[in-house]
């Protein structure tokens, strides 16, 4: 598992642990019941304090995402993969719709904000 530290981010580290770790579970490159290095461990090839990565774990398990046996470890749950992705499109939604109202606000037509829309797909 590949996870980049962004020190000049302005997301704290934990969130971009919790963020990347999401991702490989979206998108399949963390399977159900695969076994997620211990935090310690985390930490270790982070080079960040074990309460960060404890901290993202913490965060992942109360998604849902992630399960934690006690003195086994932390794997990938089942099931849930698809209710996020269904949170993250909403999310998506709410940016599009707010870049529609900021369009409205310039009188800009339907057909304009299509055209935009198609560029920034390009």
């Amino acid at each position: 598992m590949d996870i980049i530290i962004s020190t000049s981010s302005g997301k704290p580290i934990y969130e971009q642990i919790t963020d990347q770790i999401t991702s490989a579970i979206l998108t399949g490159s963390l399977a159900e019941g695969e076994q997620l290095p211990s935090i310690r461990a985390l930490a270790n090839s982070l080079r960040v304090s074990a309460i960060t990565t404890k901290r993202a774990y913490a965060d992942l398990e109360a998604a849902g995402l992630i399960e934690t046996v006690p003195g086994k470890g932390s794997f990938v749950a089942g099931g849930n993969a698809e209710l996020i992705r269904e949170e993250q499109m909403r999310e998506v939604e709410a940016l599009m719709a707010r870049a529609v109202e900021r369009g409205r606000t310039l009188s800009l037509t339907d057909e304009e904000l299509t055209e935009m829309l198609a560029l920034v797909l390009e």
